[in-house]
């Protein structure tokens, strides 16, 4: 079975105090559901179309994992703590 990736990328932090808790509350809840942090940060160098945005790269053992974990009660309440404080674009993607 492939590994899946969930990738987000912040188009807008609109506030940080949201998501400093949502941190504190998303990244034990992506623990729970198998999630290893492979990068997060604002991108290093960007190229074509891209953006100086933060980046988070997790990766799980499969798109079904991933999605579990995204729809935990651990990943929901940390999304309740986000609320409007960000605005992103998130994806799992299924690896090669």
């Amino acid at each position: 079975m492939a590994k899946a990736y969930w990738v987000a990328a912040y188009r807008a932090i609109n506030d940080p105090a949201k998501l400093a808790e949502y941190a504190k509350l998303a990244a034990p809840a992506i623990a729970a559901g198998g999630g290893k942090f492979l990068a997060r940060g604002t991108a290093a160098k960007t190229y074509e179309a891209g953006l100086l945005q933060r980046t988070v790269i997790i990766e799980f053992d499969s798109v079904q994992a991933a999605e579990a974990c995204h729809d935990s009660a651990g990943y929901k309440a940390a999304l309740v703590a986000l609320g409007n404080g960000a605005e992103r674009d998130l994806r799992i993607v299924e690896g090669v």
